[in-house]
C-alpha cells in the first residue's frame, strides 16, 4: 500500500474530502457516514442534496449491508464484469442517510476495478463518496491540474494517478431491471 494511499485514507478518517481517479474522471469522495463531510462535498460542487451520491467500493460485500437483499438475477448483474464501468441503483435500507440517497429510496453504487480507487477503499476497510470532481453541470475533471483549477486549494488531499480509458462518467442502470438511466 502507497503513502499517498494510506495519507487520503488518513485524511478521510478526520473528516476530509479528497480527490482520487477512477475508470472514467476524477472523483471527490469522503466518509459516507460523515454527515458534515458529505454536506461540505456537496456545497464544494454546488450540487443538491437531494440528488444523493454515488458510493464506490473494492468489492460488493462493502456494499450490502447498504442495499435491501437482491434477488439473484440483480446480484448477478451487479457483480458480473464489464467492459466499462456501470453505476447500479439498488433499493436501499431506510436508515440510509438522506445525504448519501438524496430523495430517493434507492442509492447509487459502483464496484470499482480502477487500481487506485480500488485500493483506496481497501485500505479505508468499506465505502466511500465517489461524486465527480466538478462544479455542478461542469465538465468533470479528468487530471489533477483540472481539479486544481476548479477547487483550488478547498480539497484536504489530491491523489494523483491516470484516469481509465473511459472518457465519459460511468453508464448508470437500474439494477433490478437493467434498464439504462443515463448512458
Amino acid at each position: 500500500m502507497s503513502w499517498h494511499i494510506r495519507e487520503a485514507v488518513r485524511r478521510i478518517a478526520a473528516g476530509g474530502i479528497i480527490a482520487y481517479p477512477t475508470e472514467t474522471v476524477y472523483g471527490l469522495g469522503c466518509d459516507p457516514f460523515n454527515g458534515q463531510a458529505v454536506l461540505r462535498l456537496l456545497e464544494l460542487k454546488q450540487r443538491s442534496i437531494d440528488q444523493g451520491v454515488i458510493i464506490i467500493a473494492s468489492e460488493f460485500t462493502q456494499l450490502e449491508p447498504l442495499l435491501l437483499p437482491l434477488s439473484e438475477a440483480a446480484s448477478k448483474r451487479v457483480t458480473g464484469s464489464y467492459p466499462r464501468p456501470i453505476t447500479w441503483v439498488l433499493p436501499c435500507s431506510a436508515d440510509i442517510p438522506v445525504w448519501l440517497r438524496g430523495v430517493h429510496t434507492s442509492l447509487a453504487i459502483r464496484i470499482t476495478r480502477h487500481p487506485v480507487a480500488s485500493a483506496l477503499c481497501a485500505c479505508w476497510g468499506g465505502p466511500l463518496v465517489s461524486t465527480s470532481a466538478n462544479l455542478h453541470g461542469r465538465r468533470p475533471a479528468t487530471s489533477p491540474h483540472e481539479v486544481r483549477k476548479a477547487f483550488g486549494d478547498r480539497l484536504d488531499y489530491l491523489l494523483h494517478g491516470p484516469v481509465g480509458a473511459n472518457s465519459r462518467p460511468s453508464q448508470i442502470r437500474d439494477g433490478i431491471t437493467g434498464k439504462i438511466l443515463r448512458n
